[in-house]
Protein backbone atom coordinates (compact mmCIF):
# COMPACT_ATOMS: atom_id res chain seq x y z
CA UNK A 1 0.00 0.00 0.00
CA UNK A 2 3.26 2.49 0.78
CA UNK A 3 4.40 2.02 -2.38
CA UNK A 4 0.92 2.51 -4.33
CA UNK A 5 0.82 5.70 -2.26
CA UNK A 6 4.11 7.32 -3.19
CA UNK A 7 3.77 6.45 -6.65
CA UNK A 8 0.42 8.54 -6.45
CA UNK A 9 2.30 11.15 -4.72
CA UNK A 10 4.83 11.05 -7.45
CA UNK A 11 2.11 11.24 -10.44
CA UNK A 12 0.89 14.18 -9.26
CA UNK A 13 3.80 15.95 -9.83
CA UNK A 14 4.08 15.59 -13.31
CA UNK A 15 2.53 17.90 -15.78
CA UNK A 16 0.82 14.89 -17.40
CA UNK A 17 -0.10 11.47 -16.28
CA UNK A 18 -1.10 8.34 -17.89
CA UNK A 19 -2.19 6.69 -14.58
CA UNK A 20 -5.12 4.96 -15.86
CA UNK A 21 -8.57 6.07 -14.24
CA UNK A 22 -10.28 3.25 -12.00
CA UNK A 23 -12.67 1.53 -13.58
CA UNK A 24 -14.26 -2.11 -14.21
CA UNK A 25 -12.70 -4.10 -16.68
CA UNK A 26 -14.29 -6.28 -18.96
CA UNK A 27 -12.44 -9.66 -20.14
CA UNK A 28 -11.94 -10.16 -23.81
CA UNK A 29 -15.03 -12.60 -25.33
CA UNK A 30 -13.07 -12.82 -28.58
CA UNK A 31 -12.35 -16.18 -29.68
CA UNK A 32 -9.37 -15.85 -32.44
CA UNK A 33 -11.10 -17.97 -34.78
CA UNK A 34 -13.68 -15.01 -35.02
CA UNK A 35 -11.06 -12.33 -35.76
CA UNK A 36 -10.14 -11.25 -39.84
CA UNK A 37 -6.63 -12.58 -40.56
CA UNK A 38 -5.47 -8.88 -41.04
CA UNK A 39 -6.13 -8.41 -37.46
CA UNK A 40 -5.07 -10.95 -35.66
CA UNK A 41 -1.72 -10.31 -33.30
CA UNK A 42 -1.96 -6.93 -34.07
CA UNK A 43 -1.54 -3.91 -31.47
CA UNK A 44 -5.37 -2.94 -31.33
CA UNK A 45 -4.32 0.51 -30.66
CA UNK A 46 -2.71 0.40 -34.14
CA UNK A 47 -6.13 -0.80 -36.13
CA UNK A 48 -8.68 1.87 -33.87
CA UNK A 49 -5.76 4.87 -34.82
CA UNK A 50 -5.95 4.36 -38.36
CA UNK A 51 -9.93 4.66 -38.15
CA UNK A 52 -10.88 8.37 -39.81
CA UNK A 53 -14.67 8.26 -38.90
CA UNK A 54 -17.34 6.99 -36.74
CA UNK A 55 -18.72 3.42 -38.14
CA UNK A 56 -22.52 3.54 -39.51
CA UNK A 57 -24.08 1.79 -37.37
CA UNK A 58 -26.50 2.86 -34.12
CA UNK A 59 -24.67 4.50 -31.54
CA UNK A 60 -23.34 1.79 -28.79
CA UNK A 61 -20.99 1.62 -26.53
CA UNK A 62 -19.20 -1.88 -25.72
CA UNK A 63 -16.69 -3.61 -23.51
CA UNK A 64 -15.25 -0.88 -20.38
CA UNK A 65 -14.02 2.60 -20.33
CA UNK A 66 -10.12 0.50 -20.73
CA UNK A 67 -11.64 -2.16 -22.34
CA UNK A 68 -14.19 -1.60 -25.35
CA UNK A 69 -14.81 0.61 -28.23
CA UNK A 70 -18.15 2.60 -29.95
CA UNK A 71 -19.90 2.18 -32.66
CA UNK A 72 -22.15 5.02 -34.54
CA UNK A 73 -20.01 7.99 -32.74
CA UNK A 74 -20.54 11.38 -33.47
CA UNK A 75 -17.95 14.26 -33.27
CA UNK A 76 -18.32 17.00 -31.26
CA UNK A 77 -18.29 19.64 -33.53
CA UNK A 78 -14.93 21.80 -33.54
CA UNK A 79 -16.41 25.14 -32.91
CA UNK A 80 -19.95 25.90 -31.55
CA UNK A 81 -21.09 28.68 -29.44
CA UNK A 82 -20.21 27.89 -26.03
CA UNK A 83 -17.68 25.73 -26.71
CA UNK A 84 -14.38 24.67 -28.74
CA UNK A 85 -12.44 21.32 -29.50
CA UNK A 86 -8.58 21.38 -28.64
CA UNK A 87 -5.87 19.64 -30.25
CA UNK A 88 -8.15 18.32 -33.11
CA UNK A 89 -5.11 16.79 -35.05
CA UNK A 90 -5.73 13.95 -33.08
CA UNK A 91 -9.22 13.66 -33.80
CA UNK A 92 -9.98 12.73 -30.28
CA UNK A 93 -13.48 15.13 -30.43
CA UNK A 94 -15.75 11.60 -31.10
CA UNK A 95 -18.08 10.09 -28.43
CA UNK A 96 -21.60 8.37 -27.78
CA UNK A 97 -24.05 11.16 -28.75
CA UNK A 98 -24.83 11.34 -25.05
CA UNK A 99 -21.51 12.10 -24.11
CA UNK A 100 -21.95 14.87 -26.69
CA UNK A 101 -25.32 16.70 -25.14
CA UNK A 102 -23.50 16.45 -21.94
CA UNK A 103 -20.28 18.77 -22.91
CA UNK A 104 -22.84 20.80 -24.86
CA UNK A 105 -25.19 21.65 -21.65
CA UNK A 106 -22.20 22.06 -19.41
CA UNK A 107 -20.59 24.28 -21.93
CA UNK A 108 -23.69 26.62 -21.84
CA UNK A 109 -23.63 26.38 -17.87
CA UNK A 110 -20.14 27.09 -17.88
CA UNK A 111 -20.85 30.32 -20.12
CA UNK A 112 -22.95 32.01 -17.49
CA UNK A 113 -19.67 32.18 -14.92
CA UNK A 114 -17.67 35.12 -14.56
CA UNK A 115 -14.74 35.33 -16.93
CA UNK A 116 -16.22 31.80 -18.79
CA UNK A 117 -17.83 31.76 -22.49
CA UNK A 118 -17.76 28.24 -22.62
CA UNK A 119 -15.66 25.09 -22.35
CA UNK A 120 -12.22 24.15 -24.27
CA UNK A 121 -13.02 20.48 -24.72
CA UNK A 122 -9.81 17.82 -24.76
CA UNK A 123 -9.79 14.44 -25.65
CA UNK A 124 -13.38 12.15 -25.85
CA UNK A 125 -12.34 8.99 -27.95
CA UNK A 126 -11.23 8.26 -31.51
CA UNK A 127 -13.73 8.06 -34.15
CA UNK A 128 -14.66 4.19 -33.02
CA UNK A 129 -12.98 4.29 -29.74
CA UNK A 130 -10.95 1.58 -28.59
CA UNK A 131 -7.19 2.06 -27.33
CA UNK A 132 -5.33 4.77 -28.15
CA UNK A 133 -2.31 5.47 -29.86
CA UNK A 134 -0.42 7.69 -26.77
CA UNK A 135 -2.08 8.72 -23.61
CA UNK A 136 -5.04 7.01 -22.03
CA UNK A 137 -5.84 3.70 -21.06
CA UNK A 138 -9.63 4.64 -20.79
CA UNK A 139 -11.70 6.96 -23.02
CA UNK A 140 -12.16 4.15 -25.28
CA UNK A 141 -16.37 3.64 -25.21
CA UNK A 142 -16.71 7.42 -26.28
CA UNK A 143 -17.82 8.16 -22.35
CA UNK A 144 -15.06 9.96 -21.43
CA UNK A 145 -14.19 13.49 -21.53
CA UNK A 146 -11.40 16.02 -20.51
CA UNK A 147 -13.01 19.55 -19.94
CA UNK A 148 -9.61 22.41 -19.78
CA UNK A 149 -9.35 23.75 -16.42
CA UNK A 150 -8.34 27.10 -17.89
CA UNK A 151 -11.49 29.28 -18.86
CA UNK A 152 -12.52 29.28 -21.99
CA UNK A 153 -12.62 33.54 -22.66
CA UNK A 154 -11.79 33.24 -26.53
CA UNK A 155 -13.91 31.27 -28.77
CA UNK A 156 -11.86 32.00 -31.99
CA UNK A 157 -9.04 29.93 -31.51
CA UNK A 158 -7.67 28.72 -34.61
CA UNK A 159 -6.41 25.17 -35.43
CA UNK A 160 -2.57 26.30 -35.03
CA UNK A 161 -3.68 28.37 -31.91
CA UNK A 162 -5.60 25.32 -30.55
CA UNK A 163 -2.43 22.78 -31.19
CA UNK A 164 -0.65 25.33 -29.26
CA UNK A 165 -2.00 26.95 -26.68
CA UNK A 166 -2.15 25.14 -23.19
CA UNK A 167 -4.54 24.67 -20.05
CA UNK A 168 -3.33 26.08 -16.68
CA UNK A 169 -2.42 23.96 -13.52
CA UNK A 170 -4.55 24.63 -10.38
CA UNK A 171 -2.31 22.82 -8.39
CA UNK A 172 -0.02 23.91 -5.51
CA UNK A 173 2.23 21.42 -3.64
CA UNK A 174 2.24 18.49 -5.73
CA UNK A 175 -1.32 18.31 -5.97
CA UNK A 176 -2.18 19.03 -1.99
CA UNK A 177 -3.84 22.66 -2.57
CA UNK A 178 -5.03 24.75 -5.11
CA UNK A 179 -3.40 27.94 -6.22
CA UNK A 180 -4.53 31.22 -7.08
CA UNK A 181 -5.80 30.26 -10.16
CA UNK A 182 -8.82 28.35 -9.37
CA UNK A 183 -11.78 29.89 -8.83
CA UNK A 184 -15.30 29.47 -7.48
CA UNK A 185 -16.50 29.55 -11.51
CA UNK A 186 -14.31 26.29 -11.26
CA UNK A 187 -16.20 25.13 -8.58
CA UNK A 188 -19.53 25.83 -9.96
CA UNK A 189 -18.70 24.24 -13.27
CA UNK A 190 -17.18 20.90 -11.97
CA UNK A 191 -20.39 20.52 -9.76
CA UNK A 192 -22.60 21.19 -12.43
CA UNK A 193 -21.08 18.76 -14.59
CA UNK A 194 -21.03 16.43 -11.39
CA UNK A 195 -24.82 16.96 -10.86
CA UNK A 196 -26.02 15.51 -14.25
CA UNK A 197 -27.29 12.23 -14.28
CA UNK A 198 -26.03 10.93 -16.84
CA UNK A 199 -22.42 11.59 -14.92
CA UNK A 200 -20.97 8.81 -13.08
CA UNK A 201 -17.88 10.18 -11.66
CA UNK A 202 -15.28 13.30 -12.06
CA UNK A 203 -11.53 12.87 -11.41
CA UNK A 204 -9.36 15.89 -10.22
CA UNK A 205 -6.80 16.37 -8.36
CA UNK A 206 -7.01 16.28 -4.13
CA UNK A 207 -6.92 19.35 -3.36
CA UNK A 208 -9.34 20.80 -5.77
CA UNK A 209 -11.87 17.95 -3.74
CA UNK A 210 -11.14 19.11 -0.55
CA UNK A 211 -11.46 22.92 -1.40
CA UNK A 212 -15.09 22.32 -2.81
CA UNK A 213 -15.38 19.81 0.27
CA UNK A 214 -14.81 23.07 2.47
CA UNK A 215 -16.76 25.88 0.51
CA UNK A 216 -20.00 23.82 -0.56
CA UNK A 217 -22.66 25.05 1.66
CA UNK A 218 -26.11 23.45 0.33
CA UNK A 219 -26.50 19.85 -1.20
CA UNK A 220 -23.48 18.25 -1.14
CA UNK A 221 -24.62 14.73 -3.02
CA UNK A 222 -23.08 15.68 -6.09
CA UNK A 223 -19.86 15.75 -4.04
CA UNK A 224 -19.77 11.83 -3.88
CA UNK A 225 -19.10 11.75 -7.71
CA UNK A 226 -15.88 13.78 -7.75
CA UNK A 227 -13.00 11.40 -7.18
CA UNK A 228 -9.36 12.52 -6.26
CA UNK A 229 -7.19 11.06 -8.72
CA UNK A 230 -3.59 11.43 -10.17
CA UNK A 231 -2.53 14.52 -12.65
CA UNK A 232 -6.25 15.79 -13.52
CA UNK A 233 -4.82 19.37 -12.65
CA UNK A 234 -4.49 20.88 -15.88
CA UNK A 235 -8.12 19.50 -16.74
CA UNK A 236 -10.89 17.47 -15.06
CA UNK A 237 -12.23 14.07 -16.36
CA UNK A 238 -16.19 13.69 -16.71
CA UNK A 239 -16.94 9.75 -17.11
CA UNK A 240 -20.94 9.02 -18.37
CA UNK A 241 -22.48 5.88 -17.23
CA UNK A 242 -23.40 3.50 -19.36
CA UNK A 243 -26.45 4.75 -21.41
CA UNK A 244 -30.31 3.21 -20.83
CA UNK A 245 -30.73 -0.06 -22.09
CA UNK A 246 -27.28 -0.32 -23.49
CA UNK A 247 -26.31 -4.27 -24.28
CA UNK A 248 -22.53 -5.04 -23.84
CA UNK A 249 -21.82 -1.77 -21.98
CA UNK A 250 -19.96 -2.52 -18.94
CA UNK A 251 -20.93 0.02 -16.06
CA UNK A 252 -18.15 0.88 -12.73
CA UNK A 253 -19.20 0.22 -9.70
CA UNK A 254 -20.78 2.71 -7.89
CA UNK A 255 -18.51 5.50 -5.77
CA UNK A 256 -18.71 4.81 -1.99
CA UNK A 257 -21.69 6.16 0.45
CA UNK A 258 -20.64 9.89 1.62
CA UNK A 259 -19.79 12.47 -0.42
CA UNK A 260 -15.87 11.46 -0.34
CA UNK A 261 -14.19 14.39 1.37
CA UNK A 262 -12.61 12.80 3.95
CA UNK A 263 -11.23 10.06 2.38
CA UNK A 264 -9.51 13.27 -0.07
CA UNK A 265 -8.37 14.55 2.82
CA UNK A 266 -6.57 11.89 3.61
CA UNK A 267 -5.17 12.24 -0.25
CA UNK A 268 -3.89 15.54 0.72
CA UNK A 269 -2.19 13.82 3.98
CA UNK A 270 -0.42 11.15 1.91
CA UNK A 271 0.69 13.81 -0.71
CA UNK A 272 2.61 16.48 1.99
CA UNK A 273 4.11 13.47 4.23
CA UNK A 274 3.95 10.43 2.29
CA UNK A 275 4.04 6.72 4.04
CA UNK A 276 7.31 4.70 3.47
CA UNK A 277 7.50 1.81 1.02
CA UNK A 278 6.15 -1.37 1.64
CA UNK A 279 8.98 -3.46 0.96
CA UNK A 280 6.97 -6.26 0.60
CA UNK A 281 5.11 -4.96 -2.15
CA UNK A 282 5.27 -7.18 -5.41
CA UNK A 283 6.67 -4.95 -8.53
CA UNK A 284 4.10 -3.82 -10.66
CA UNK A 285 3.09 -6.25 -13.51
CA UNK A 286 4.52 -4.47 -16.72
CA UNK A 287 1.51 -3.22 -19.34
CA UNK A 288 0.69 -5.74 -21.95
CA UNK A 289 -0.22 -3.60 -24.99
CA UNK A 290 -4.35 -5.00 -26.00
CA UNK A 291 -5.54 -7.06 -29.38
CA UNK A 292 -8.51 -7.46 -30.79
CA UNK A 293 -8.45 -10.89 -28.40
CA UNK A 294 -9.01 -8.93 -25.83
CA UNK A 295 -12.04 -6.53 -26.93
CA UNK A 296 -15.29 -7.74 -26.72
CA UNK A 297 -16.71 -9.67 -30.17
CA UNK A 298 -18.45 -6.71 -31.45
CA UNK A 299 -15.30 -4.67 -31.75
CA UNK A 300 -14.71 -6.36 -34.63
CA UNK A 301 -17.32 -5.10 -36.71
CA UNK A 302 -17.31 -1.78 -35.47
CA UNK A 303 -13.74 -1.95 -36.99
CA UNK A 304 -14.64 -3.96 -40.38
CA UNK A 305 -17.83 -1.11 -41.05
CA UNK A 306 -16.91 1.34 -43.73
Amino acid sequence: MGRIVITAALCLGLAACTQPEPEAQAPGIVSSQSIPAAMQGVQAKQLFGAQGQGSEHAPAAYGSYANGCIAGAVALPETGPTWQAMRLSRNRNWGHPETIDLLQDLSRKAAAQPGWNGIYVGDISQPRGGPMLSGHRSHQMGLDADIWLRPADNLTLDRTARENISSISMRRANGAYINGNWTRAHHEIVKAAAQDPRTARIFIFPGAKTQMCKEETGDRAWLRKVRPWWGHHYHFHVRLNCPDNAKGCVEQAAPPPGDGCAEAEQWVRNILNPPPPDPDAPPPKPRRELTMEDLPRQCVAVLQDQ
